[in-house]
């Protein structure tokens, strides 16, 4: 806290001046304050910092606001200090890229997907790859889960599902015709809940009880 200290302003003028004037301390240090704030409207929610801590991260669009063209007139209305800028971006993910600047560390929301939050650090001009390693896997989940549906080849139509479904689950179907079905698939039953390696079918069971508790 800044307490309010007041100075004289007087440096042995000549006799006959008016008294010395008293300036506040506190003002002044305020003035120059002032100078160095900037007022960021994000989605409606507005943010003061210092042009300082945008430039923290060079080549960033926030730093460009800091240090803007010089050949724009310092009359106009967005080059004066107290001017607040607006961006109808995501209000919520500003507030944890405002807060990189200041901590020189990126994390990323838990309540936000993984695209979203790729979609303004690229209009702000941060590179993912900044994301801190403890907020990694919450940002790469919704890309990794997109990789793995990949890996997934789509049903043809034309094949018969039926006869088709043992193969997917990693079960061939016994080319003994003398023994009836029940004798074949009874064993393959019983490993899927017996070994949960034996199949690709066999780790769907091992999951229930997770998702039960």
């Amino acid at each position: 806290m800044i307490s309010s200290v007041c100075v004289s302003s007087y440096r042995g003028r000549k006799a006959g001046n008016k008294p010395p004037s008293k300036t506040c301390l506190k003002e002044e240090m305020f003035r120059g304050e002032d100078s160095e704030k900037i007022t960021i409207n994000v989605g409606g929610t507005r943010h003061e910092t210092y042009k300082s801590t945008l430039r923290t991260l060079p080549g960033t669009r926030l730093a460009w606001l800091a240090d803007p063209d010089p050949q724009v007139s310092c009359d106009s209305e967005a080059a004066t200090p107290s001017a607040e800028l607006f961006f109808d971006r995501h209000p919520g993910i500003f507030a944890y890229v405002l807060n990189y600047y200041r901590t020189g560390k990126l994390h990323c929301p838990a309540d936000v997907c993984g695209p979203l939050f790729e979609e303004e650090l690229a209009f702000w001009g941060i590179d993912e790859t900044d994301v801190e390693p403890c907020c990694w896997m919450t940002y790469r989940q919704h890309r990794d889960a997109e990789e793995a549906l990949e890996t997934f080849e789509p049903p043809d139509p034309d094949t018969d599902d039926d006869r088709d479904m043992p193969r997917r689950f990693g079960i061939e179907d016994c080319p003994d015709r003398s023994r009836s079905c029940c004798e074949i698939w009874q064993p393959k039953v019983w490993a899927l809940f017996d070994d949960p390696y034996s199949s690709k079918a066999a780790k769907i069971p091992r999951g229930f009880p997770a998702r039960l508790s």
